[in-house]
This record gives C-alpha cells, structure tokens and sequence, in this order.
C-alpha cells in the first residue's frame, strides 16, 4: 500500500473477489457480488471525508454531531461496466451526484474512443470519486481523468475492482494526485491487454453479453 494505491484485503472483499474470478459464477450472481463489493470499497475510499459539527436532538437531549462537510459528493461511472461499481456506492451516498463517461477501447491500438460525457456542475468545488471495475492499460482512465479535470474537477480518486501494475504505472504517471483505491493488484496483462489471473471482461460479465 502507497499514498498513490489502497488495496483493500479486508477478508469480505477477498472473499467476494474470489467468488467473482470464477468463470462459471452466473451473471446474476456477479453482479450481485459487484455490488456487493462495491459498497465495501466505497467505505475505504470515503474515509477521510470531511465532517462538520451540527446541533440535534437525541430522544433525550441536544448534543453536537458530526455530518458531511461541503458540496454533494460527485460519482462518475466510467461506461459501461462502471455502472456496476456506481450501483453499491450509490446504494451507500444516495445524495451522491453522478455523471457518465463513455469510453471503449479500440481492440486494435488498446487507446480509448470517447463518445459520451455528462457530469455534474461544479465539480472544482466536490469530491469526485471515477469508478470503473478494471484499470488494465490505464488508458481509458487517463482519458477519463483527463476530462475530468477539463471539466473542473480538483478533487478526484479512483476506485476499481481490478488492477494491473501496467495500469496502476501509466496512471500514477499521468495523475500523481489521484488515488486509487481497488480489491487487488494482480500480476500482468496479457498481449490483448487483459488483467492476469483477472476474470475476464467485467462488462460482458455483468450483462451477460458474451
């Protein structure tokens, strides 16, 4: 673990990461399990939010508690299989804003095509958290960093489910300020640009489209 890279071997997300790697787990279950995970990496990366002092009432007296400081927290799900990531957080910061980027990879030159981009207003001034289950090459993410900073955003961490040392490496080069918090750094990527031993294309996983 680096200031740059959280991997978090919490033995629940362990447990689920397994579980999702197998190749005869179903669709339904692995996006159930993504979800799942999801919700338990949104924990890590939301850990140093920052809180201010309210005034309420318990039923029995007034007291001062903590709530979140400043802006709505901004989720951006990197399309498509981001959107399974986007779900648990989400389930966790129902107030989040959330904004889409639409990226595919050109299976040919491994470089990222965008064709969509959506995000919330005034992101200089909110947490933005970018999801997206598999950092690979790390180009699509780069792209996606890349926009979000165009777009205003100061304030931005990574969170995947996945990550290769290739990823973790062109992303650190390209945006030292933004952590990345994921389940697990695996070994390599493989000549098409695949995470080993990974579990296969997430997207495709999730939808059942392949």
């Amino acid at each position: 673990m680096t200031k740059h890279l959280t991997i978090v071997t919490h033995p629940l997300v362990q447990h689920k990461l397994t579980l999702m790697r197998q190749k005869d787990t179903s669709t339904a279950g692995f996006r159930q399990l993504l979800r799942e995970i999801s919700m338990l990496l949104a924990y890590e990366i939301t850990r140093d939010l920052p809180l201010t002092m309210r005034g309420i009432e318990t039923p029995l007296v007034e007291m001062e508690s903590p709530v979140l400081k400043g802006k709505k927290l901004a989720l951006i799900s990197i399309l498509r299989a981001g959107n399974g990531l986007l779900d648990g957080v989400l389930e966790l910061i129902p107030s989040a804003r959330v904004g889409f980027i639409g990226l595919y990879r050109d299976e040919k030159t491994l470089k990222p095509v965008q064709y969509y981009f959506k995000v919330p207003e005034g992101l200089d001034s909110r947490r933005v958290i970018a999801v997206d289950p598999m950092l690979a090459t790390g180009n699509s993410s780069v792209a996606a960093i890349d926009l979000l900073k165009k777009a205003g955003a100061t304030d931005i961490s990574f969170m995947c489910l996945l990550a290769a040392p290739e990823g973790v490496k062109r992303m650190h080069e390209a945006h030292p300020d933004v952590p990345i918090v994921t389940a697990a750094l695996d070994k390599r990527l493989n000549d098409v640009g695949y995470i080993l031993p990974g579990l296969g294309d997430a997207g495709d996983r999730m939808f059942g489209t392949k």
